[in-house]
């Protein structure tokens, strides 16, 4: 029996980006929790990791502290590590999205593909209404553009 195909663009948030940076720095920045709570979240948060086991299965939990003193309870699992080209994560609290970041080396630059899916279409409008996650998402990687200039990149 033939698998359905299914349209999954009215859910699902994408960004791209070339970041003047090798993909090993890339891939640290990523699965460094000693990095990532440096530029993670959007403008004006700041962010706490407690847990970060980069394995497939191991636990992501993080508190991203909003401007207004707000603080978002994140908790992840880790699904599929393929190492400087592919994380894939679920986002298992409130809201439920899957995300998956690949990595393609291109010389001495990198081109990162970010994507979430989120379960239903409502979800998608409320959690971009509500939270504006579509901005959020593009500020994070503009805030990983900014940190990634400490090591000599732009």
């Amino acid at each position: 029996m033939a698998e359905k195909i299914t349209d999954t663009s009215d859910r699902e948030l994408r960004i791209s980006r070339l970041f003047d940076a090798p993909i090993e720095l890339m891939w640290e920045v990523w699965t460094d929790p000693n990095h990532l709570k440096n530029w993670w979240g959007p403008n004006g948060f700041t962010t706490d990791i407690s847990q970060m086991d980069v394995e497939v299965g191991g636990q992501w939990t993080l508190v991203m502290h909003g401007p207004d003193g707000t603080d978002y309870p994140n908790e992840s699992i880790f699904k599929e590590l393929v190492k400087h080209k592919k994380i894939v994560y679920q986002h298992v609290s409130s809201p439920s999205f899957l995300t998956t970041v690949e990595f393609e080396s291109q010389g001495a630059k990198t081109l990162m593909n970010w994507h979430m899916l989120f379960e239903s279409r409502e979800q998608f409008i409320q959690v971009v209404k509500e939270h504006g996650a579509d901005e959020g998402l593009k500020q994070n990687v503009e805030k990983l553009a900014v940190y990634l200039t400490k090591f000599g990149s732009k």
